[in-house]
């Protein structure tokens, strides 16, 4: 370097104008100013241009490398980056720390296994994303950096992405809801219609089981049946019905059976029902209904007229429509006020229900009287409790002694039962037709004994043997039995037909049809009566020929 330059001489030494060192370039030279001397004027400078340090402007040539003229300095300028200029990547005005020229050159140094470095370019190229890389033969090319701009895009993308993502994970949860939904509220309608359809509550269809319309067939239907006989110890007679409860419809049932049914007891003779129960007692019966109706009844209760008062007493009165006055039968004196007035929702007490349940008018069939039984016992169950330890409580509060094999436990329960059907109207009464005969048509058999009772009707055939109605006159009671046992003897049937009121002097043999005529000959005959007795006339039910044993009858020898 020139002392004298630096002593401040001009380029001749001889007070030429004088240079002083004002700062020093990128590379570490000095950078000089002119100074004029002895009052001269400064000699005019060029138009400062804007600073460019990879000599891209006048003074340097292409390439960046110093051609030996001199370049003025920019304001501001720090060679050695002592001050700090505003920086501001982003170009959004914020005042950042500006990277110096200090840190903005790495001198090219050569390291195994490093065939570049990178040099890091100055303040004004990182604002445009711009940087310097330093090749092989030591020339630097530019190449693009990612700025922070380009990141802000990237995240911004990504945070486009993932929101939309999330809206539409959130659309397929809320469809998924949606459906599940709508599956759950199928099922419960569909759960709802299928319940109300089984429990009969859905207008204008059957439940299954019912007379109108089944889904599981009669016979695979369960049931529990008791046939229960009223004995009235006041004017002597029985009521039989069937109680029935069939656990699969859940639906009840009382079933009225006529004292006139056909049965058949062991021996073969036909018989009625009213006769089976006063003569073959509790099992007998059971037993022939089972054959006839083809059912399987668990057990029989005995259920006399004071134990149905006391029933009514104990589930506190019950209500039902009457269709008769019926008179108090303690009353000592005729026109006396009715014990039970006709009319709907009759409040009806102990006393008060047994003389309905046994009140038969004048000229009323049997099944009249039959029917208002039904309608007691039906009353009965709907304030029976529905609890079977209360039920069964109430059983034995009546203190009466049941058939074996039924328990006061299994009378109980089975009462329990049939009271929740009542009280939620789940019951009836029906009865039971028979022919004049005594038989079951096949009509019956489709209504009541298949359908309610699960059976198949098994009558006695009518054409097996003539039956023969014997009702007793002579005023002995043993008349019946002995004529009994003549006529089996005979190859005829035996229907019991009970005692007359009084006694007659003269038998009588009656037929109704005229092709029984002859068989009422023939029976006359066989029982020692004489021809003339044989007469035309009324026959009771189910009996061809009817047998009225007067004085006159004499009992075959023994």
């Amino acid at each position: 370097m020139n002392d004298r330059y630096e002593a401040g001489y001009g380029d001749d030494g001889y007070g030429g104008d004088q240079y002083e060192i004002v700062g020093y370039d990128d590379y570490g030279r000095p950078v000089y100013q002119q100074v004029p001397s002895h009052g001269q004027q400064p000699r005019q400078q060029p138009q400062q241009q804007t600073y460019d340090p990879y000599g891209q402007q006048q003074g340097y040539a292409q390439g960046g490398y110093d051609t030996g003229q001199q370049q003025p300095i920019p304001p501001g300028y720090d060679p050695y980056g002592t001050q700090q200029a505003p920086y501001d990547p982003y170009g959004t005005g914020a005042q950042q720390p500006r990277v110096t020229e200090q840190t903005a050159y790495i001198p090219q140094q050569t390291q195994p296994d490093d065939d570049a470095r990178t040099e890091v370019p100055p303040a004004g190229s990182l604002q445009t994303g711009e940087g310097r890389q330093a090749g092989e033969d030591g020339e630097f090319a530019f190449v693009e950096e990612p700025d922070g701009d380009s990141e802000d895009v990237i995240d911004w993308l990504k945070f486009t992405e993932n929101r939309t993502e999330r809206r539409e994970e959130a659309r397929r949860r809320a469809r998924g809801r949606i459906i599940a939904l709508g599956v759950v509220l199928t099922l419960v309608v569909a759960g709802g219609v299928g319940y109300l359809w089984y429990d009969g509550k859905l207008p204008g269809v059957s439940s299954p089981g019912t007379a109108t319309g089944t889904t599981v067939a009669a016979g695979a239907q369960k049931r529990d049946v008791i046939v229960v006989h009223l004995h009235d110890t006041g004017r002597r007679g029985t009521s039989t019905v069937l109680l029935v409860d069939n656990t699969t419809t859940r639906r009840g049932t009382t079933v009225l059976l006529p004292n006139s049914l056909a049965l058949t007891d062991d021996s073969g003779t036909t018989t009625t029902l009213a006769k089976s129960v006063d003569d073959d007692g509790s099992s007998g019966t059971r037993d022939q209904l089972d054959t006839v109706l083809g059912t399987d009844i668990q057990g029989t209760w005995r259920l006399d007229t004071p134990y149905l008062q006391n029933l009514v007493e104990l589930v506190g009165n019950i209500e039902i429509d009457t269709d008769t006055d019926v008179p108090d039968p303690d009353a000592k004196k005729k026109g006396a006020a009715p014990l039970v007035h006709r009319g709907s929702a009759q409040t009806l007490s102990g006393k008060m229900a047994v003389a309905y349940a046994t009140y038969r008018g004048p000229g009323e069939t049997e099944n009249a009287q039959l029917k208002r039984f039904g309608e007691v016992m039906q009353g009965a169950l709907r304030k029976l409790s529905s609890d079977p330890s209360a039920a069964t409580t109430t059983v034995q509060t009546l203190a009466q002694i049941l058939d074996p094999p039924l328990t006061d436990k299994d009378l109980g329960t089975f009462l329990a039962k049939l009271a929740d059907l009542a009280k939620d109207g789940k019951y009836q009464t029906v009865p039971l037709p028979v022919q004049s005969d005594g038989t079951l048509s096949a009509g019956t058999s489709d209504s009541v004994v298949k359908n309610i009772l699960g059976g198949t009707a098994k009558s006695p055939d009518a054409g097996s043997a003539v039956r023969v109605a014997v009702q007793n006159a002579t005023g002995a009671k043993d008349d019946t039995e002995k004529a009994r046992v003549t006529l089996l003897g005979g190859g005829f049937g035996f229907i019991e037909g009970g005692t007359a009121s009084g006694a007659q002097a003269a038998s009588k043999v009656v037929y109704s049809d005229p092709a029984d005529k002859q068989n009422a000959t023939e029976v006359a005959k066989t029982l020692g009566l004489s021809a003339a007795a044989v007469s035309k006339g009324a026959v009771s039910s189910g009996a061809d020929v009817l047998v009225v044993l007067g004085q006159d009858y004499r009992p075959a020898a023994s």
